[in-house]
């Protein structure tokens, strides 16, 4: 593992880190696009699943969006059109760097950039993984339907958000006006139902964060896209066996598309 020195459009330095191929000939590049409050390791999973991508043949990039970790930004100045910009800008250094097919795979929080980025970036992504996406921006924050949203977006903590300037996640990581704003102006269901990219969705269907019915619909709704379900699991996989599973799974569908382009 290495780091990588990538900035994003409009000046925030990114922290970001290689996994490189440890095949003889790369299979094609990854990029991990992580939640949102966590960072570019996404609680552990995100290394694991980089390790495993690249004993099969894959370079992998992990980054920590801004406000995250430890790149630039701090986390009230956080937005969606911010994360758009890092993502696109750490796609482009891959690109750029490898010239090979790019694959994104996005826990989450991170599904709303990489949806969103799919119709400006069109043919330069050959696939996209989703685990428990975050795809419907109106019914995970702004009208909250499971219990994790009703708990923190709820209208106490919407009252509080005008009082004090500041809404926050679990108590810790804090949404500003700005970013609450862009949830009723960005729509990263319909950017991903549009896209003819291959995907992959996998989720938990006891997840009480993010609509497991939602992600459901939105892949039967697309052509060349598959959907797994992890039996039993809550939001992020809720124990090591389903983050195996995650994992195992995510590297399968990827490894299955290269091989087939061999």
């Amino acid at each position: 593992m290495r780091a990588l020195d990538v900035v994003s459009a409009d000046g925030v330095p990114l922290d970001a880190v290689l996994h490189p191929s440890k095949g003889d000939r790369s299979k094609g590049t990854v990029v991990q696009a992580h939640g949102i409050t966590v960072d570019k390791d996404e609680g552990g999973m995100f290394v694991r699943l980089a390790e495993s991508l690249s004993d099969k043949g894959f370079n992998v990039v992990r980054f920590s969006y801004r406000g995250h970790g430890k790149s630039g930004g701090t986390p009230r100045g956080v937005t969606v059109a911010g994360e758009m910009l890092d993502l696109q800008s750490v796609i482009e250094h891959a690109l750029d760097t490898w010239p090979e097919p790019l694959s994104v795979l996005a826990a989450s929080f991170g599904a709303v950039s990489s949806s969103l980025l799919l119709p400006v970036l069109g043919d330069r992504i050959d696939s996209l993984v989703l685990w428990n996406p975050v795809l419907d921006l109106k019914h995970t924050f702004l009208n909250p339907e499971l219990p994790w949203g009703v708990e923190n977006f709820g209208p106490d903590q919407q009252r509080e958000l005008g009082a004090s300037g500041q809404l926050l996640i679990d108590g810790e990581f804090p949404i500003s006006p700005i970013m609450w704003r862009e949830f009723s102006l960005y729509d990263p269901l319909s950017a991903y139902t549009s896209s003819r990219a291959p995907s992959l969705v996998v989720h938990g269907d006891q997840d009480s964060y993010v609509s497991y019915g939602i992600a459901r619909a939105a892949a039967s709704d697309r052509a060349d896209t598959d959907f797994h379900t992890v039996q039993g699991s809550d939001h992020g996989f809720d124990s090591t066996e389903r983050e195996d599973e995650a994992i195992g799974v995510s590297v399968d569908w990827l490894n299955t598309r290269a091989q087939r382009r061999r």
